[in-house]
């Protein structure tokens, strides 16, 4: 039979709240894991030791924050509205059943008034990183590095176009002088300074009206607006996040790659001896960096465009002694110049060429003459693609699926991560450095709770053993531990 309905439930019970909230939940497996009592030493110089009102524990106001990026809760209003009823997170606040939540407009002022300027989520993830390595659960050695879009707060069809400077490189003085070295190696006088050495060159952008530092992204396979890209890098150990940097989406992800690995290895003091990157991260300045500082690199290699009926640059083949470069048909290409960029050329015989039956296979030039570039740093892009195509480097590259795209997707999946909460380039980070910083902390608190239950599970083999071994000798006591 059916049950009758028991009305409004206005029984008063007397229970705890640590009874209420399971013994498996996540929170609980991240407050016995971490200690965040180091926020409030972060954030001591923000606060006023003599004067003003009784503030909000800065610890308090971060764990709220981290709740809402641990569930993908977007709204502070609809996370104090969870906090309210979800006695998990009371709990985890160390709130009771009945105290009174923080106001939505207290978070949100903290986060734009007290927190904007500072450094503190930057500090938040460094020391989630710093327990991780003390714990030997990162050792740096091994690194996966890519980038992902999250759609910026502003509407693609309201921008205008502005003129601005092109991203400065940190390599191009050393570029330069490959280039004098080349070309003196070669019997050619130095580059004569050109006008566009007297300042940065300038490109026309798109300028969002709504988030001016925002970057308008046009890419294969992408979606067309205004999107901000996370640079991230994570370890191949647990797969845990060691650097978040963000940029406009209209940076390509190779011109702050080298600079990063630079902040992680001085951050962190990694040992990198490996990394895999996607094909956007194929330059000559990386391949080059990371050949300088003897790291084994997986790249991926991006197909060049053609309609399937001409030669490609593979199949010139360069012969390093001669330094020349040998048509399909065999005839030489031999070294003309080196130009600002960094690219040897190398030129066909027009004689040769005109009579050639293969000619409109080869170059559909005007003077018959068939051009190939070969970049100074060349040599070594052609070790990376070695390392490419090697045994070890197919089996690191493979695993850029389970290691940076899974993170990326877990961030999207779980985390609310596909759309910029806020605007501007300082807020944006924010965000990424939080998100992942929460995506660490789950990772580290279920990585302790299985270590906990492993021992608890082998101290109690043993004490069953030790059992059956003392009080029955000859009773063998079959664990299921």
């Amino acid at each position: 039979m059916l049950p009758k309905d028991k009305g409004v439930q206005d029984k008063f019970e007397f229970v705890s709240i640590e009874n209420l909230v399971p013994q498996e939940h996540l929170l609980r497996k991240i407050e016995r894991a971490i200690d965040f009592s180091f926020i409030r030493e972060k954030c001591s110089h923000l606060y006023c030791d003599n004067n003003g009102r009784p503030a909000i524990d800065p610890v308090v106001l971060y764990k709220m924050i981290f709740i809402g990026y641990l569930y993908g809760i977007r709204s502070e209003r609809q996370l104090v509205r969870d906090v309210e009823v979800n006695v998990a997170y009371r709990w985890f606040l160390g709130m009771g059943l009945t105290d009174k939540v923080i106001d939505h407009s207290t978070l949100s002022q903290n986060r734009r008034r007290r927190f904007n300027a500072s450094d503190i989520a930057q500090d938040i993830f460094d020391e989630i990183v710093l327990m991780c390595i003390r714990q030997n659960l990162i050792k740096g050695e091994t690194l996966f590095s890519d980038s992902t879009h999250l759609k910026a707060n502003a509407n693609k069809h309201k921008f205008t176009r502005e003129i601005v400077n092109q991203n400065t490189r940190q390599y191009l003085d050393e570029l330069e002088q490959s280039i004098n070295e080349d070309r003196a190696s070669h019997g050619k006088k130095p580059l004569k300074e050109s006008p566009k050495d007297e300042g940065p060159e300038q490109k026309e952008i798109k300028q969002s009206t709504t988030d001016p530092e925002s970057g308008y992204m046009v890419r294969d396979g992408k979606p067309e607006g205004f999107f901000y890209l996370d640079h991230r890098t994570v370890d191949s150990e647990h797969n845990f996040i060691t650097d978040v940097y963000v940029s406009p989406g209209n940076v390509y992800d190779s011109i702050c790659y080298m600079e990063r690995l630079e902040y992680q290895t001085n951050k962190f003091g990694f040992e990198v001896k490996r990394v895999a990157l996607d094909a956007g991260y194929n330059t000559a300045d990386i391949c080059h960096g990371l050949v300088e500082k003897n790291i084994f690199g997986a790249i991926g290699y991006r197909r060049p465009p053609g309609n399937g009926k001409g030669f490609y640059k593979k199949d010139y083949l360069y012969n390093a002694e001669k330094d020349v470069y040998l048509c399909p048909r065999g005839s030489e290409l031999t070294y003309r110049t080196t130009d600002r960029n960094g690219y040897r050329h190398y030129a066909s015989n027009a004689k040769v060429c005109v009579s050639c039956p293969n000619l409109l296979s080869c170059t559909t030039s005007k003077n018959c003459r068939k051009v190939i570039t070969r970049h100074v740093w060349e040599g070594d892009k052609e070790k990376v693609k070695a390392n490419r195509l090697s045994p070890e480097g197919k089996e690191l590259y493979k695993r850029r699926k389970e290691t940076i795209e899974r993170s990326f997707a877990d961030a999207k999946e779980l985390h609310g991560y596909r759309y910029a909460r806020f605007r501007g380039l300082q807020k944006v980070t924010t965000q990424c450095l939080l998100t992942a910083a929460c995506q660490n902390m789950k990772k580290l608190a279920l990585i302790f709770y299985r270590k906990k239950q492993k021992g608890l599970n082998e101290a109690l083999s043993s004490l069953f053993s030790w059992i059956s071994e003392a009080f029955y000798p000859h009773f063998k006591l079959n664990s299921c531990y």
